[in-house]
């Protein structure tokens, strides 16, 4: 008996208010059992590890009027916390199809809504890009309303195995669908300088991308393998120590975080994606269907604002946002990740058979 007790392990307790290690933080990871705690966390405007607090949904919900009976479309499911909202609206009547890349998540968020009481007769869940919406609607569609949240979820920014965040060392993975494609340390192995300057730029209007891009060359030229997310930060800090003190340290996490989001943007040909997803939108949606999609930096937002321009001057939109929407002052200081969210919606013509 007394072998049996000291073989056995203890779980690491929760540590204060602040654990440090994503695996400390249990209590987050388990919401159920834990709402006191969660709800501590989100009172001080931040987000629980394992959660993702959906943005807009007022806004989104008003929009979209949405009305037993009608099929609609999550194109991004993420935690669930949007579809929760619009299965709602539908109460047992209609049915909503909800798209995800991530394999690990979708099979979690599945799980949860199930839970809940949304099975598959009021939800279909399927592990697609949202590029692929003209093939799920030869089955499903047409649709009443059509959401897309383009932000990477709380959960995979938050877990250190995924890569997504330099606040936490973990594999330079940065992968949406970690089955898929290579990695971004795979990625940095191959690229030449003049084309990581341009990604730099391109997908985040890196100001020092010639820098950030050079010393992360010379580092690979060296035979060194940038493989971890704290190896980038180092990478980084380094090709900016030519900053003055006072300035460093602000210029090396926003570069940090410019450059992280080029670099998942380049590996989950992410504007491609949302290029497809756009230009087949309109034959996915029913006649006056709704369109609401969430953006969550400059790159995005151009690309749906000038979709939108284009098919509203060529009549197929009836409708369009005539200014972008954000969230309001209270949901950003309950969310401090809605901050940078802005929403464009869209109503399709009802002249779709002229």
């Amino acid at each position: 008996m007394e072998n049996q007790e000291q073989k056995h392990k203890r779980r690491v307790r929760y540590k204060g208010t602040h654990p440090k290690k994503y695996s400390e933080k249990y209590k987050e990871l388990q919401p159920e059992k834990y709402p006191e705690t969660v709800e501590k966390v989100i009172q001080k405007g931040s987000t629980p590890v394992g959660m993702h607090i959906s943005i807009c949904v007022k806004e989104i919900l008003e929009f979209f009027q949405i009305k037993p009976g009608q099929t609609g479309l999550d194109a991004t499911l993420g935690y669930g916390g949007h579809t929760l909202e619009m299965l709602k609206c539908l109460g047992t009547e209609g049915h909503i199809y909800a798209l995800d890349v991530d394999a690990v998540e979708m099979e979690k968020t599945r799980k949860r809504l199930q839970g809940l009481g949304y099975g598959p007769e009021l939800l279909t869940i399927k592990q697609m890009n949202f590029a692929d919406i003209d093939q799920l609607a030869e089955e499903a569609g047409p649709f009443n309303f059509v959401l897309a949240d383009l932000g990477v979820s709380s959960m995979q920014i938050d877990n250190p195995d995924r890569g997504f965040s330099f606040k936490k060392d973990g594999p330079l993975d940065l992968r949406l669908n970690p089955q898929k494609g290579i990695s971004a340390a795979e990625r940095l192995q191959q690229i030449q300088q003049g084309e990581l300057e341009g990604m730099l730029e391109e997908n985040a209007d890196e100001p020092y991308a010639r820098e950030i891009s050079g010393a992360v060359i010379r580092e690979i030229k060296k035979g060194k393998k940038i493989s971890t997310t704290t190896e980038l930060q180092q990478v980084i800090a380094g090709a900016l120590s030519f900053l003055p003190q006072n300035e460093r340290k602000e210029a090396v996490k926003k570069s940090c975080q410019r450059t992280f989001q080029a670099l998942r943007i380049d590996i989950n040909n992410e504007y491609e994606v949302l290029y497809q997803f756009l230009e087949k939108l309109p034959g996915v949606l029913a006649e006056g269907g709704r369109v609401a999609i969430l953006t969550f930096h400059s790159g995005e937002d151009r690309i749906v604002k000038r979709s939108f321009k284009e098919l509203h001057r060529k009549g197929i939109y009836s409708e369009i946002a005539t200014e972008v929407i954000r969230p309001s002052r209270e949901e950003c200081s309950r969310n401090s990740r809605a901050r940078s969210t802005k929403m464009r919606w869209a109503v399709r013509s009802q002249n779709i058979g002229e």
